[in-house]
This record gives structure tokens, C-alpha cells and sequence, in this order.
């Protein structure tokens, strides 16, 4: 079935995961906006980017944590583009230590913008795509939301959560053409991985049976096939992207 261009919204695009997922989707024909919070110069370089490719796309600023933010910055996506109909929640944090040395500050923040703000921008978007009668939500999650990791307790609760979130939501509007789906990326190269140490990295290599870090570039079409009219009977899935780690 053909896709016909739709508005898209993916948080936390202007780096890694969430802007190669912008890149594929605007490539494909849809509207896009590229939120961002602390990198904004980096968002409108996205933005710069697809519309040198002849797509069509707008960088909307602010904090997937807070609520009012998130409102304004869906209202800024809708007033360019149209209502949202695919949503990709892709922002989120680590904030990595062991368990007994943990801040409660950073066990909160995690949670508060990987699980928070999943909530807040799923929550408004809902119920455009139930009067419209169709919509996609795409939430990345992490192999660690499935297996747990030493020193990530606060960012592997907050991913496991999505996962109990994402098959719920996807029960709750799947009669109104609307699927919820999850992506589990392994480790991928992007700034946040760039932060492990060579023995980290190592020992991360010797859980994965490709013996590689992924790319950006191969969990976006993912994303993009989620999006389309050829997944729509695939609701409340969890599909890794981990070179096997998670086997």
C-alpha cells in the first residue's frame, strides 16, 4: 500500500538515533519537525539538511520534561505541518553510576525525561490521531530495558517501563488505526556512547555477536517501516536492533 506524506514529530533529533530517524522519514515524504532541547544550532543543520534534499521540515524547541514545553512545542510542529500523526519518542539521558553510589537527582532525571517524557508527548498527540482515525507511535527503547546493566539501573527501569507503557497504549487505541511499537537499539555510535572507556568498550564487544557497534543509519529505516502502511498490523511490539547482544 502506498504511504502518503504525513506529519511527523521525533524528539530528540538533532543528534544520533533521533536524526538519522528525521533524515529517513523526510526522505520518505513526510513533514518533519526536529525537536530539540540543549542543541539547537545542531536541530536547524537537520533541518538545513532535509530541506537541501527537497523535504520538508521545521526544528521546534523544548524539554520533553515538562509538560507545558511539550505542548508548546507540539503546537509549533502542528501549526507548520498539520497534526501529528508519527510520533517517534527518541529523547532521553543516562546518567550512569552503581546502584548503592546512585543520586536521587539522577535516578529521578533519567526517569523523568526517558519514561516522563514518552508520556507527555504521547499524551498529546493521542488524541489528534484518534480523530483522525491513524496514527504511529515509535518509542526507542534499549536492550537494557530488556536485560538490565551494571551501573544503569535508573535508565534500564526507565526503558523497561516504556515497554509495559508501549503495550498498553498500543491496546488501547489499536480499533482507532493507531500502533504503538518499540525499537531496542544495542550499543550505538552516537554521543553518548562516545563517553565509555576502551575497557568498557571491550567488554560491551564481548556480549555482541557481530563484534561491532551499530550505526545510526541502521535503526532509522526501522523507524521508517514502522511508520508506513506495510506495518500497519504490527501493534505492541518490542524489535531489537543490537547485533544479537540481546540472544
Amino acid at each position: 500500500m502506498a504511504d502518503k506524506p504525513r506529519s511527523a514529530l521525533i524528539t530528540g533529533a538533532s543528534r544520533g538515533i533521533g536524526r538519522a530517524i528525521a533524515l529517513r522519514l523526510a526522505a520518505a515524504g513526510h513533514r518533519v519537525a526536529v525537536n530539540y532541547n540543549t542543541h539547537g544550532d545542531e536541530a536547524e543543520q537537520v533541518v538545513s539538511e532535509i530541506r537541501a534534499a527537497g523535504g520538508t521540515a521545521v526544528a521546534v524547541g523544548g524539554s520533553v520534561t515538562d509538560r507545558a514545553a511539550v505542548d508548546a512545542f507540539v503546537k509549533a510542529a502542528e501549526a507548520a505541518h498539520g497534526p501529528i500523526e508519527i510520533l517517534v519518542n527518541n529523547a532521553g539521558i543516562i546518567a550512569d553510576a552503581l546502584f548503592m553510589r546512585m543520586k536521587d537527582d539522577d535516578f529521578i532525571r533519567v526517569i523523568e525525561t526517558n519514561l516522563h517524557g514518552t508520556y507527555y508527548c504521547s499524551r498529546v498527540v493521542i488524541p489528534g490521531m484518534v480523530r483522525l482515525r491513524w496514527g504511529r507511535i515509535i518509542n526507542i527503547s534499549s536492550v537494557v530495558g530488556m536485560r538490565g546493566n551494571a551501573g544503569q539501573a535508573n535508565y534500564s527501569a526507565s526503558k523497561a517501563a516504556i515497554h509495559g507503557l508501549t503495550q498498553s497504549l498500543a491496546k488501547e487505541v489499536a480499533t482507532r488505526n493507531i500502533t504503538v511499537n518499540v525499537i531496542a537499539p544495542g550499543y550505538v555510535h552516537t554521543a553518548t556512547s562516545s563517553v565509555i572507556t576502551a575497557e568498557q568498550k571491550q567488554k560491551v564487544l564481548s556480549w555482541v555477536p557481530m563484534g561491532r557497534f551499530g550505526e545510526p543509519d541502521e535503526i532509522a529505516p526501522l523507524a521508517a517501516f514502522l511508520a508506513s502502511e506495510d506495518a500497519r498490523y504490527i501493534t505492541g511490539d518490542l524489535i531489537r536492533v543490537d547485533g544479537g547482544m540481546a540472544i
